[in-house]
């Protein structure tokens, strides 16, 4: 059974920074595509970024530039580094494996 518990969200002014973790459980998490979600109020969940098991990465493109993901394999962990936050980044956060796996959410608030 793979759990994915993220980790990291909370209240930040805007043009602060946060750092998401997505801790997962299970075997071979280094095989597996890992990926952060979005899903704002009254909007549908939206693809943030992902990283592949060879560490290439991809970003969708309000948040190039300001967010970065990454992988620590040894600890079965996925990070999103946050910067530069304004508040159309308030959204829960979902980190997803590959084959169809997600957290529960992170709550970020970005709000004076």
């Amino acid at each position: 059974q793979v759990q994915l518990v993220e980790s990291g969200g909370g209240l930040v002014q805007p043009g602060g920074s946060l750092r998401l973790s997505c801790a997962a459980s299970g075997n071979l998490f280094s095989a597996y595509t890992m990926s952060w979600h979005r899903q704002a109020p009254g909007k549908q969940r939206e693809f943030v970024a992902h990283i592949t098991r060879t560490g290439t990465t991809s970003y969708t493109d309000s948040v190039k530039g300001r967010f970065t993901i990454s992988r620590d394999n040894a600890k079965s962990t996925v990070y999103l580094q946050m910067n530069s936050l304004t508040p159309e980044d308030t959204a829960i956060y979902y980190c997803r494996r590959e084959g169809g796996f997600w957290g529960q959410g992170t709550q970020v608030t970005v709000s004076a």
